[in-house]
């Protein structure tokens, strides 16, 4: 190679990174959302009542990348959609320092009262929703700030609990599994999965709605779709892998549907950032799931 020819793969190499880091922090984590659609047929879902799922995950609110007016026009857009049953799964609150300023999780929860669905909007909590409410720490135990504020905007918050909705579905919520820190690896769970489930009767057609996918090996065949967020999709994915990925099993639950013995989950990207303000490769999406016999 010659020198002239070196400092030009040199000059490439180095602008390809420049544009990777102002896209991957500036541009896809801030002005950019996708809707993602996955279709999901399953034997035990009854043939009449096909629903249609709006997620919302992760939104982790605070300026510059998640402003109050970029999550109106996100509950705007998710209402167009036309969705069923719309589900909040969690960590409504920031997650990293990198932000100009913080927005209030009462003023989220206020913007987020504008959803609206035929068979209605339901939430859980994720585990910064837990960490981020210094109080139920000290406790180590609820009611958490976030919980209170949805509540109080009318988006009930199913906590280890389970409901009918009009159509004869059941939505089973599950309190997180991270809720209470001791550590930077050393976590309690909030939540009672048998506990949850024994509130469903038997035969019912049923959705599990779990922040943290790693709860998946465990839910049972009766229980039709499970639905996530938590991962972010990696945050950073390239060709399918995300080389870092905040779950014990890797990438079998980092994005996604996924199938295993019968069962089904989808593992929603989110919208915000944890960690740093970064996405590359998964855009920031409102995720709608199509389930069906």
């Amino acid at each position: 190679m010659t020198r002239r020819g070196f400092i030009k793969g040199l000059l490439a190499t180095m602008l390809a990174g420049l544009f990777a880091s102002v896209y991957g922090f500036f541009i896809e984590p801030a002005l950019r959302l996708r809707v993602r659609k996955w279709m999901i047929r399953t034997d035990n879902w009854p043939k009449d009542r096909p629903m249609r799922i709006a997620i919302l995950t992760d939104l982790h609110m605070g300026e510059p990348h998640m402003s109050r007016d970029r999550l109106r026009r996100i509950v705007a857009r998710t209402n167009a959609l036309g969705a069923d049953l719309t589900v909040v799964l969690g960590d409504l609150t920031v997650a990293h320092p990198y932000i100009t300023r913080a927005i209030p999780v009462a003023d989220t929860a206020a913007i987020l009262a504008a959803l609206r669905a035929p068979l209605g909007v339901y939430g859980i909590l994720g585990n910064h929703d837990w960490w981020q409410d210094l109080a139920a720490q000290q406790r180590g135990a609820g009611p958490v700030e976030t919980a209170v504020v949805l509540e109080q905007n009318g988006i009930p918050v199913l906590e280890n609990r389970a409901l009918e909705l009009p159509n004869g579905v059941w939505l089973a919520g599950l309190a997180d599994q991270l809720a209470i820190r001791h550590g930077p690896e050393d976590y309690i769970g909030a939540d009672d999965l048998p506990g949850t489930l024994d509130q469903v009767p038997e035969y019912a057609p049923a959705i599990l709605l779990a922040h943290e996918p790693d709860i998946f090996p465990q839910v049972p065949k009766r229980v039709a779709l499970t639905l996530s967020g938590h991962t972010h999709g990696g945050q950073v994915r390239l060709f399918g892998y995300s080389p870092v990925v905040p779950s014990r099993y890797g990438n079998r639950y980092a994005y996604g549907p996924v199938a295993e013995d019968g069962r089904h989950l989808v593992v929603s990207g989110g919208i915000g950032c944890s960690k740093l303000p970064l996405r590359l490769g998964v855009v920031p999406e409102i995720t709608v799931v199509e389930l069906s016999a």
